[in-house]
């Protein structure tokens, strides 16, 4: 049986130990992830609302971390299991009441202060924030962050007054990301693209119409329909004050590279992007690159992937929101019962991509008709 030993209890923090056992008692949720108790007749450590049988207060110690209850010699409790992230639901309201704290402040609040906001401590809810929204409390103020310059521009008198606005502590750090962060120049996302020069080609393929478009940056657009006057309208809704310009020859040897990829699947194609979206959009494509051709994966799955497995239908969003066809490959996702759905250039192109593939691979998924 494990002793208490008084040199191995935790130090005081700012709750006292009479306000954590009344959190004990009470097994309130509140307080998980605040701190945790141990039991020395028993041997094990707990969350404050675990339903096992209440200790004696003389057998009952408390410290502010797991690290720091197994240093002292005791082992996770298998009914609370507080060495595990906890069940989002539990925490759902705690992170969205964060997002709005970011959503809402002038500067990206720090770490501390957003934990302190929602009663965590900083490592458990940089974790959980994590785990329910896909991106950390950083990433996701970054992107609120670039989020107001680009509505900023459309309204203020300056670009240096919306930079200012939205939160950057100096224009010269904004103009040194203002490319990633809005896909051109200040000036011309300003003015909704103009000056900028979008090169595309039309053809056609096996499944239909294609168009491929470009910036100097790289491929920003590869559209699939049924007739090539529909997709040029998609690329204009797109970049509707950019200058849109026919490709020349060498362009064309562009849009043929990406045509034979799409009648042939199984060669490789590495090709510089220039594609726009959020960072858990990024977040999502660049793990939609890594699914081999001829597999599938779930949404549930890529979820996972990507380290956020509640985030399922932002994933298929973010799928949907998918600007380069085949290229960025979201065909390669189906539901989780294998059946097709959601596939933004319609279900039977991307059962024909998904054919494909398994026929080039000499393997046929086990596919099923989309409801």
């Amino acid at each position: 049986m494990i002793q208490h030993s008084k040199t191995k209890r935790p130090s005081p923090s700012a709750m006292p130990d009479a306000m954590r056992w009344n959190a004990v008692v009470a097994r309130d949720k509140a307080c998980d992830g605040r701190f945790y108790y141990s039991v020395a007749s028993t041997g094990i450590y707990c969350r404050p609302s675990c339903a096992s049988r209440l200790a004696k207060r003389s057998n009952v110690a408390f410290y502010d971390t797991c690290a720091q209850a197994e240093a002292a010699g005791f082992r996770p409790c298998k009914r609370c299991k507080p060495d595990q992230p906890i069940s989002e639901r539990q925490y759902a309201e705690k992170i969205a009441h964060a997002c709005r704290l970011i959503e809402t402040a002038e500067a990206a609040p720090k770490l501390e202060s957003l934990a302190t906001a929602v009663n965590l401590s900083p490592f458990h809810f940089h974790r959980i924030f994590k785990s329910i929204v896909g991106v950390t409390p950083k990433a996701y103020a970054s992107a609120q962050r670039n989020k107001r310059v680009r509505e900023n521009l459309k309204r203020t008198a300056t670009i240096t007054q919306s930079i200012y606005e939205a939160g950057f502590n100096s224009s010269g750090r904004f103009y040194a990301n203002s490319a990633q962060v809005l896909g051109m120049t200040p000036r011309q996302s300003r003015s909704g693209g103009a000056s900028t020069i979008i090169t595309f080609a039309l053809g056609d393929c096996s499944l239909g119409s294609i168009l491929v478009a470009a910036t100097p940056v790289g491929v920003c657009a590869v559209l699939l329909g049924h007739n090539p006057e529909t997709l040029l309208r998609d690329l204009e809704d797109r970049f509707p004050k950019a200058e849109l310009k026919g490709g020349d020859r060498a362009f064309d040897k562009l849009a043929a590279r990406v045509i034979a990829y799409v009648e042939q699947p199984d060669q490789s194609i590495d090709l510089p992007l220039d594609v726009r979206g959020t960072v858990f959009q990024h977040k999502v494509w660049r793990a939609l690159c890594g699914i081999p051709a001829g597999t599938t994966v779930s949404y549930a799955e890529l979820a996972k992937r990507i380290g956020a497995p509640n985030a399922m239908r932002a994933v298929a969003g973010a799928c949907a929101a998918n600007p380069v066809a085949v290229v960025v490959p979201c065909h390669r996702v189906v539901r989780g019962d294998g059946a097709l759905s959601g596939y933004r250039w319609g279900v039977e192109r991307k059962r024909a991509l998904l054919d494909r593939e398994a026929q080039a691979g000499n393997s046929k998924p086990p596919l099923k008709k989309s409801r």
